[in-house]
């Protein structure tokens, strides 16, 4: 026979010691620490998240009606205009009600859920179960929460070793991100039906494509064999026309924001090409004698163009500033010492510009180990708010996914942006000493950098544009300025 062992917790254990462990002994404790404290439904407020966030989408909910839970159990997550995060509970209870399904717009000091809270309550607590609306009237809210008690307090025996579980609910259901879901709308297809091979069993893009295809594939051969073809092109000409009107993902929503922001910037384009033979052939070096460990990650051009970029900004400062313009009063111009590049990656949830800090005291190698490692996060969806916020510069790694020359956009906060273009074999004349009349290979990329012209003239541009050029040409001139 196989005993189940339960681990109480500690407090638990001290009660039944100090009380006894017979059923009536437990009832009479119960009966006796009954309080309105303890035992009372109250909604659950979904708190500022900062940064002025005032609505999130619910990407999937971790709990159900009837699910117990404790403190600092997972409870949803969501997806702001800037990452997505996991809510947690403050309070052990019971989940009685959820206000939202995924995909639902959740506003910021509205309920959440509600929970049968079945522990103490702090003053600090209490914020969480109190919309602010009644948090700016002290007496309407002790009035209601005075009326809440007296309506839920529950003096009932109970069973101490029993636990509600939570009915079971596929997490196929709701692992998947905005920009899938909208696929799934557009497609017809119900996510439950679809087996999910991301992590957790997330559903990706590629496995929706899959299963419809699979679907119409097995449709049109259970179809009968008489049917005019005319009935086919019928079906496939009604199903194109039909058009189907999809409300913007949290990341859409942050990028409508951010690119309405910048249509006030006038900006400024330039653009330059630099060889890259020499630091391809240098990276081919350095990664075949190191291998690729967790200690020394594959190096990408990608590592090498960050940090002459921030070589450059020590020289050229302005283009690492930030131009503010007042309601009232004249603009100005602040100059930031430190070097935050902002990095666009494209992840299955959408564009994110995570932020690498500090790249002026990083080294090739750091900055190499840091771009993979936000890479990974941001294939996973798990970028954090601070993680996306206190760029100065911004590098658009572009040529990653094709094309050559690009007008990068700016973000509102800063006043220069690069977009690096795909790397291409072309024949070219010898840079070496004797051999200028050889024809010999190069591998040339295309540099687009946008400027604020507001405050950045063309010269400027041109001569940070050059700065970066010659380092990535020769990168032995990175060695020299190193600091």
């Amino acid at each position: 026979m196989i005993k189940t062992i339960r681990i109480l917790p500690l407090s638990k254990c001290l009660r039944r010691k100090a009380i006894g462990t017979t059923p009536s002994a437990l009832y009479r404790w119960q009966q006796f620490h009954t309080s309105r404290s303890l035992a009372v439904v109250k909604p659950f407020i979904l708190a500022d998240i900062g940064e002025g966030i005032k609505e999130v989408q619910i990407i999937q909910w971790f709990v159900q009606p009837e699910a117990r839970v404790e403190q600092f159990d997972k409870l949803c997550e969501v997806q702001s205009d800037k990452a997505a995060t996991e809510i947690t509970s403050r309070f052990d209870g019971v989940i009685k009600k959820l206000y939202y399904e995924p995909e639902d717009m959740a506003q910021v000091g509205k309920p959440l859920c509600d929970i049968d809270i079945q522990s103490e309550i702090t003053t600090e607590d209490e914020a969480l179960t109190t919309p602010p609306a009644q948090q700016a009237d002290p007496s309407t809210a002790v009035g209601d929460a005075q009326k809440a008690a007296d309506q839920h307090v529950r003096i009932q025996p109970t069973q101490p070793d029993s636990v509600t579980e939570a009915p079971s609910h596929s997490k196929h259901a709701s692992l998947a991100t905005p920009a899938v879901r909208g696929l799934l709308k557009e497609l017809e297809v119900r996510i439950e039906e679809v087996t999910g091979t991301g992590r957790d069993g997330r559903v990706l893009k590629d496995d929706v494509h899959r299963y419809a295809a699979a679907r119409d594939s097995s449709s049109s051969q259970s179809a009968p064999q008489s049917m005019a073809p005319a009935s086919f092109s019928s079906i496939g000409a009604s199903r194109s026309m039909q058009e189907t009107t999809l409300p913007l993902t949290a990341n859409q929503n942050a990028m409508f924001k951010s690119m309405t922001a910048s249509l006030s910037i006038p900006h400024f384009l330039y653009t330059d090409e630099a060889n890259t033979t020499r630091l391809s052939a240098l990276r081919r070096r350095l990664n075949k004698a190191e291998g690729n460990t967790s200690r020394f990650p594959k190096l990408t051009s990608l590592s090498f163009i960050l940090k002459a970029v921030s070589l450059a900004l020590h020289d050229f400062p302005l283009l690492n500033a930030r131009f503010s313009v007042p309601s009232s009063g004249s603009p100005t111009v602040t100059l930031r010492p430190q070097h935050n590049i902002s990095l666009a990656i494209s992840s299955p949830s959408g564009l994110v510009v995570p932020v690498l800090k500090a790249v002026q005291t990083k080294s090739i190698l750091e900055i190499a180990t840091e771009i993979r490692e936000i890479n990974e996060l941001a294939q996973l969806g798990k970028l954090t708010r601070e993680m996306l916020s206190g760029g100065t510069f911004t590098v658009s790694n572009i040529g990653s996914l094709g094309g050559g020359i690009v007008a990068p956009v700016i973000v509102e906060g800063q006043v220069g942006v690069l977009g690096v273009g795909r790397s291409r074999i072309v024949p070219g004349f010898s840079d070496e000493d004797g051999r200028s009349n050889e024809i010999v290979k190069k591998e040339m990329v295309n540099f687009s950098w946008s400027a604020d012209h507001r405050i950045v003239d063309g010269a400027t541009m041109a001569r940070m544009g050059e700065r970066v050029r010659k380092l990535i040409e020769e990168p032995g001139l990175m060695v020299v300025d190193l600091r």
